[in-house]
């Protein structure tokens, strides 16, 4: 197993790759993926390099232990130093932004501008120990068929789009079905997950857009001057009518403010 000081090297998916100039790094939430951000990496792509990461535990990236904020955006600063990027722009969603935001407070001169998705740098009560816990206690053995499994999930995440979406992490490996994210890490870290480390006065001077859905309770009113202090140049913009996951049901909106302000 990795131990927790050692970055870990991020799998990815590429696009743009012709393009010249500063890359623009996107950066998942928990239990999602860098395919999630196909479609929108790709439009990104039109002007720029994009590179959607597989943060640590999720997706095809390594597994460890350890799942710190400062250990995930250690990851990242890796992977912009393998690839010789003095700096990148950087977008993070959910557990994503609050990896950004690391990464911006902590290397302030690797984060050329910086876009939060529907998160603040603060410790939230929201626990997701409950969708690991039915995650783990999902009996997977000689399932054939998909239904099969996310049957088991419905009275622990009863809402179909979540379901979906967390059921985007079962794979079919030699004919037997798993998850590809390692749960025990996630579940053992869920304090680390929802909390926010201390990072002293540490503070991002660069561009930065923090954007929110107005279903969401994620980005509320009394989190702004909190986001102010950590970052002065914050614009902070809501999407109205959209919940935590509103680049997928805003995308429109959601692109248009990101290719503004990047």
């Amino acid at each position: 197993m990795t131990q927790p000081s050692t970055p870990l090297p991020l799998t990815y998916l590429e696009a743009g790759e012709a393009n010249g100039g500063t890359p623009l790094l996107v950066l998942h939430g928990l239990f999602g993926s860098a395919r999630n951000w196909q479609t929108l990496a790709r439009r990104f792509a039109e002007s720029r390099r994009v590179y959607a990461l597989d943060l640590r535990n999720h997706g095809g990236a390594p597994w460890a232990d350890s799942m710190t904020y400062e250990a995930m955006a250690d990851d990242v600063l890796r992977f912009l130093d393998d690839r010789g990027f003095a700096r990148a722009a950087v977008i993070g969603h959910s557990m994503g932004g609050k990896v950004a935001m690391t990464l911006a407070l902590k290397h302030p001169d690797r984060v050329e501008r910086l876009v939060v998705v529907d998160i603040a740098p603060t410790a939230y009560t929201h626990t997701h120990a409950p969708f690991v816990a039915a995650m783990k206690a999902a009996d997977l053995e000689g399932r054939t068929r998909r239904p099969e499994i996310e049957s088991q999930l419905v009275e622990a995440v009863p809402e179909a789009p979540l379901r979906s979406f967390l059921m985007q992490n079962l794979v079919l490996e030699e004919g037997k079905f798993a998850w590809r994210i390692n749960l025990d890490a996630i579940g053992g870290a869920m304090a680390d997950l929802i909390g926010y480390p201390d990072l002293g006065d540490a503070r991002y001077d660069g561009p930065t857009l923090f954007i929110g859905g107005t279903k969401s309770d994620y980005i509320l009113p009394e989190h702004h001057d909190l986001i102010r202090r950590r970052f002065p140049k914050a614009e902070i913009s809501m999407i109205e009518g959209a919940g935590h996951w509103l680049h997928a049901e805003r995308p429109e909106e959601f692109a248009g403010l990101i290719e503004r302000f990047v």
